[in-house]
């Protein structure tokens, strides 16, 4: 074997790959978003009392959590053009990142406000709160602080998954990878810098979501 290591195309392509960072950090950020306004209101529609609204929000759950991102994405980018919703990569890897990773948020909310005991909420019914203010008061801070660690290590997922997204030609870390390594063939400079900056991204999200808890529910994120 007469491979020689060559790191100049990856320095030569370096600025392209932080632009790269920039993208894939863009795209998790927007399918976090959304993720998490899917979550929410799927678990209350999810705790409906009317049984085909519970019956949409199961099913949802049960398709997107059990087929692989690579279809749900292949599907709303080639598929829906068909029904006449033809989306660009950009939007629809947001949107494939929020559904995929709402589904998750979905179950991961739900189980933080089950957690909530009911004489809690009881009580200040008792006092006169209406369910929005018990929501607020009582409900939502002791919820996030249970399920904020399984929350974030969804979202850093989320983050990671974002390079399927290359597949449609989305622009983030990995389709810039693929361009600079087909042009320099150099598979090993190239994947192996995208590793590390995967990693770098990974621990910047886990250090900010870290002081975020530790700011507001007095406890750091492991």
């Amino acid at each position: 074997m007469n491979y020689k290591v060559d790191f100049a195309p990856v320095i030569a392509g370096f600025p392209d790959l932080l632009w790269g960072c920039a993208g894939t950090l863009g795209l998790a950020l927007a399918g976090m978003l959304l993720a998490t306004i899917i979550g929410v209101i799927g678990v209350v529609l999810r705790d409906s009392h009317i049984a085909p609204v519970r019956w949409v929000v199961m099913a949802f759950v049960e398709v997107i959590r059990n087929t692989p991102f690579l279809v749900q994405i292949y599907f709303i980018f080639f598929a829906l053009p068909i029904a006449g919703v033809k989306l660009d990569p950009t939007p629809t890897a947001i949107i494939a990142l929020g559904v995929n990773g709402g589904a998750y948020a979905i179950e991961i909310i739900r189980g933080g406000v089950q957690a909530i005991n009911k004489g809690q909420i009881e009580a200040g019914l008792a006092l006169g709160l209406n369910k929005l203010q018990v929501f607020r008061l009582i409900v939502i801070k002791p919820a996030l602080r249970a399920i904020f660690p399984s929350l974030v290590s969804q979202f850093i997922l989320l983050t990671l998954t974002t390079s399927i997204a290359s597949a449609i030609s989305a622009y983030e870390l990995t389709s810039v990878a693929q361009r600079i390594e087909s042009d320099s063939f150099k598979s090993f400079e190239v994947y192996g810098a995208v590793t590390l900056l995967y990693l770098a991204i990974s621990t910047l999200m886990l250090t900010g979501f870290g002081a975020m808890a530790k700011r507001v529910f007095s406890y750091p994120v492991k």
